[in-house]
């Protein structure tokens, strides 16, 4: 790998609460599965580790891949109706069209790590941006969907073996050294997200962006993971621009939004 095709900065992103303003499995399960109260016990059951994230308790029989079946199969709608729904309902975060045309501008990579399903997550970003190759350049790394012929359809997990579904740290390690960057030259890596998906990539990058008030910054609190707050794309775009022009270190950023 040449110098030149080292970027100054990769950012890993959650999709779902982070990049969208509202979560889509959440909104969808809230209003054609089984509701908000059922929904939000097994999150309460996930954030308490009651649930077998693969981290440190081995012993409870579900996982949270186990939960978002059970939220999922809720769901007895067809899936272009869910498409159509979340189109309607379901926003960008206001910070984001500027801070991913501001990475472009600079070469940096803007990396979609997501707990949800690619097709959603492509239906959505072209009608938010309106441009079938914008759409597409955006790199993702999701769960599939299975579609029967009878029309129904179901999540594929990516990480099937994983209590995650999708273990968000296996896709950014191997994202990392699949890069192989020279000694000396490697990018700094960000993380952004919010919720119990995000549990398993907390670790693997140099600074975590947790959006303030959600369950990441819960599980952070506890378990000691150093992370900063951000509250929408603003703060993150702010937060790499500082690092990435030698304004600010990784720790200073870190320090000054929590």
């Amino acid at each position: 790998m040449s110098s030149t095709q080292i970027p100054p900065a990769v950012v890993f992103s959650d999709w779902d609460g982070t990049i969208t303003s509202i979560d889509s499995n959440d909104y969808l399960t809230d209003n054609l599965g089984f509701g908000k109260e059922e929904r939000e016990r097994l999150n309460e059951e996930m954030i308490s580790l009651r649930f077998n994230f693969s981290l440190k308790l081995n012993y409870y029989p579900y996982t949270t891949r186990d939960a978002f079946t059970l939220m999922l199969e809720s769901i007895n709608h067809p899936f272009s109706e869910c498409i159509d729904l979340l189109k309607s309902e379901i926003p960008l975060d206001p910070g984001f069209k500027g801070f991913y045309e501001w990475c472009k501008s600079q070469g940096i990579p803007v990396i979609v790590v997501s707990s949800g399903m690619r097709p959603i997550i492509k239906a959505l970003l072209l009608n938010y941006l309106n441009d079938p190759s914008a759409a597409e350049e955006l790199e993702i790394y999701a769960n599939d969907t299975e579609f029967g012929e009878d029309g129904s359809w179901k999540i594929k997990w990516r990480h099937p073996e994983s209590g995650f579904g999708h273990d968000k740290s296996i896709t950014i390690k191997k994202y990392i050294s699949d890069a192989a960057y020279p000694e000396g030259k490697r990018p700094h890596f960000f993380y952004c997200g919010d919720g119990v998906s995000d549990l398993s990539a907390a670790r693997e990058t140099d600074l975590l962006f947790a959006k303030k008030g959600m369950d990441l910054v819960t599980y952070c609190e506890r378990e000691g993971v150093p992370y900063t707050t951000f509250t929408d794309f603003q703060d993150i775009w702010d937060g790499v621009r500082d690092v990435v022009e030698g304004k600010k270190t990784i720790e200073e950023v870190r320090q000054e939004k929590k």
